[in-house]
C-alpha cells in the first residue's frame, strides 16, 4: 500500500481524512512512505479527526494548517456521557487493546475494543451497526449541542456541531481551490449508516472499497490510467 501510495503521489494530489488522529497517521502511512521525496509529500494532505484538523508536510515536517478544537466543557461532558451510557447499555468491554475513551483534541473518540484491537475482533464485536447505533442515538440525546456519528466497526465519535466527513472534504476543496467534482473519494463505508456516506451525500464522485486488498487493486488499475490521462493532457 505504500508503494502504490508513492505512485499514486506521482500523478496527483492525495488526501487522506480519518477519525483516527495525527499519531495514528504518522505510525500506519507516513512513516511507511520512505520512497516518497519532499515533493511527493508536498502533495499529500492529511485529515484526521473527520477534517477537523488538517496537515501538510513542509519540506521537512507535518505542520498543523488548523484545528477544530473541542473546549474543555465539551470534552468533559462528552467523555461523561459516551461512558455512561456505554456501561447502561452493556457496552463497556473489561477486555480491551488499548483505552475505550480518546480525547483527540478536537474529536472525542468511543473505541469499544481499544483502537489496536485485531481487525477479527473489530468485526465480530457488532457486525451488523446495531451496537453502535444504539450508543451513538443514546449519547446524541444527552449532547443536542455537540455531533455525535457512528465512527469505524466498534466506534463512535463526538465533534463540534455539523462537522463529519463532509466538512473535511468541503474545507479540503476550499484550501486547494480543487473542485469537488474534480475530486475523487475512495471509502469503505458509504453505506447510509457508513461515516463515508456524508462525502456521498455532498455529491464527491465515490468509488467504494471493502478492505485494504480492494483498495490496493483498485489502484493498480486507477494508477495506470491516471498516468495515461496526464500524459495526454501533457501532449494536447
Amino acid at each position: 500500500m505504500a508503494e502504490l501510495l508513492v505512485e499514486l503521489l506521482d500523478v496527483v494530489e492525495v488526501c487522506i481524512i480519518s477519525g483516527g488522529q495525527f499519531g495514528q497517521f504518522q505510525m500506519q502511512v507516513v512513516d511507511r512512505l520512505t520512497g516518497a521525496d519532499p515533493a511527493a509529500l508536498a502533495r499529500l494532505h492529511l485529515m484526521p479527526t473527520c477534517g477537523t484538523q488538517y496537515y501538510r508536510h513542509t519540506g521537512t515536517a507535518w505542520d498543523q494548517v488548523y484545528a477544530q478544537n473541542l473546549t474543555e466543557d465539551e470534552k468533559q461532558r462528552a467523555l461523561a456521557a459516551v461512558e455512561g451510557q456505554a456501561k447502561e447499555l452493556g457496552l463497556w468491554e473489561s477486555e480491551t487493546w488499548g483505552p475505550i475513551l480518546e480525547d483527540r483534541g478536537s474529536q472525542i473518540t468511543f473505541s469499544a475494543l481499544g483502537q489496536a484491537a485485531p481487525v477479527a475482533a473489530k468485526s465480530a464485536w457488532d457486525p451488523t451497526g446495531s451496537k453502535k447505533s444504539s450508543l451513538r442515538e443514546a449519547v446524541a440525546a444527552l449532547l443536542p449541542d455537540l455531533e455525535v456519528r457512528s465512527g469505524g466497526s466498534t466506534s463512535v465519535d463526538i465533534t463540534r456541531k455539523g462537522i463529519d466527513k463532509a466538512y473535511g472534504m468541503t474545507r479540503l476543496a476550499d484550501m486547494t481551490e480543487i473542485d469537488l467534482q474534480e475530486m475523487l473519494f475512495v471509502g469503505d463505508r458509504l453505506d447510509e449508516d457508513g461515516n463515508d456516506y456524508p462525502v456521498k451525500a455532498l455529491g464527491v464522485p465515490c468509488h467504494a472499497v471493502e478492505g485494504w486488498e480492494d483498495t490496493a487493486a483498485y489502484l493498480d488499475t486507477l494508477v495506470p490510467e491516471l498516468r495515461a490521462a496526464v500524459a495526454t493532457t501533457a501532449q494536447d
